[in-house]
This record gives C-alpha cells, sequence and structure tokens, in this order.
C-alpha cells in the first residue's frame, strides 16, 4: 500500500510530464506546475529537490510508458516479420499514442534539453539507446533463427530503422501532418520485406 506522500509524488510526476514535455525544461514554468497540479509551490517542492529533478522523473515517467508500449508492440507472438509488422502499427499511431503524454518524448525532450539540461539529454539519449536495443534483439532472435537475414549487424539495422521512424515522428510533428507517420511506415513495411 503507498503512502500518502508516495500517492503525491506519483500524482505530481503523472500531472506535471506532458506539461514539461510540451513546453520544455526551460518554458515551463513554477505557475505551469501549481495550475496543472493544484498544489502550491511548497507542495511540490516538498516532494523534489528542485525543478530539475521533477523534469527527470516526469520524462522517466513518460519514457516508462513509451518503454513499455514498445515492448508490447514487439512481443506480439508469431515471427520475426511479425514483430517488426506490429512495430510499425504503433508507429502509425505514434501521435494519438503520445497524445496524453504531451508529444513524443524522445523527440521534445532529446531536443528541448540538448543546450540546457545534461541529464534530461543524457536521459533521452538512453532511452533512445534501450528502443534500439529492443529493435535489435528482435532482429538479432530472427537471424539466429534463419528467419531473417540482414546485411549488417543487427544494431546497426536497428539504428538505421529507428532514424527513419523518428523522422517521420519529427517531421509529421513541425508539419503537424500525420501523414508523414503513416506515409513512411508503409514505406518501411515495404523496405522491411525487401531487405530481409
Amino acid at each position: 500500500m503507498s503512502t500518502k506522500a508516495e500517492k503525491t509524488t506519483a500524482y505530481i510526476i503523472e500531472t506535471v510530464a506532458p506539461v514539461f514535455n510540451k513546453h520544455g525544461y526551460i518554458g515551463t514554468s513554477m505557475s505551469d506546475l501549481t495550475d496543472a497540479t493544484g498544489l502550491t509551490k511548497g507542495a511540490i517542492y516538498g516532494n523534489f529537490e528542485n525543478k530539475e529533478a521533477l523534469a527527470l522523473s516526469a520524462f522517466e515517467h513518460n519514457s516508462k510508458l513509451l518503454l513499455q508500449a514498445l515492448d508490447d508492440a514487439l512481443n506480439v507472438s508469431g515471427s520475426t516479420m511479425d514483430k517488426l509488422k506490429s512495430l510499425m502499427d504503433f508507429y502509425k499511431k505514434y501521435d494519438v499514442f503520445t497524445l496524453p503524454l504531451g508529444g513524443c518524448p524522445v523527440l521534445n525532450v532529446g531536443v528541448d534539453s540538448q543546450h540546457n539540461n545534461k541529464l534530461l539529454a543524457a536521459a533521452a539519449k538512453e532511452t533512445i539507446k534501450e528502443i534500439e536495443g529492443k529493435i535489435a534483439l528482435v532482429l538479432e532472435n530472427g537471424v539466429n533463427k534463419s528467419e531473417i537475414k540482414i546485411p549488417v549487424s543487427p544494431l546497426q539495422f536497428a539504428k538505421q530503422l529507428f532514424t527513419m521512424i523518428q523522422g517521420a515522428v519529427a517531421m509529421s510533428t513541425i508539419t503537424m501532418d500525420r501523414k508523414y507517420l503513416l506515409n513512411t511506415m508503409t514505406y518501411l513495411e515495404v523496405l522491411v520485406k525487401r531487405e530481409l
């Protein structure tokens, strides 16, 4: 059973995570946080050392939700190609998935934090590596089962695949046109079938 303090901390993180993700670390004011939570500055900072610690916890919350959704997509039953198709299907609806998160945490926090928050920048890079590793593991298992053949290492292929996916996410976000996601994922499905 969670204590009242643990519940308050969890509430704050869940509530401010989309705020930080939308407005960025610098762009999020204390009044944004108090308005979102309905708590005082003292109540918020009674649970977190400072704004940086709260922002990092908020990113970790969104990152955990994203990584769990990717696990769900990649852990479907079936062949390696079924798992990769499930990954593409997930990203076709990625804009809908990330709406309650305040947008793509990897893109938003990764870009926003580059020059103003080293801890957040490092956390975003770590999430990228984790995503690439999850995709690489699916590819490696497929190679080991002789289901697929790839011309490069599984990790290198995973990095290239994720780069194209994340590029589509960026273009879709910037232009506010989901066709970038849909068209790129459809193209990647064809490319993956042809390459593997």
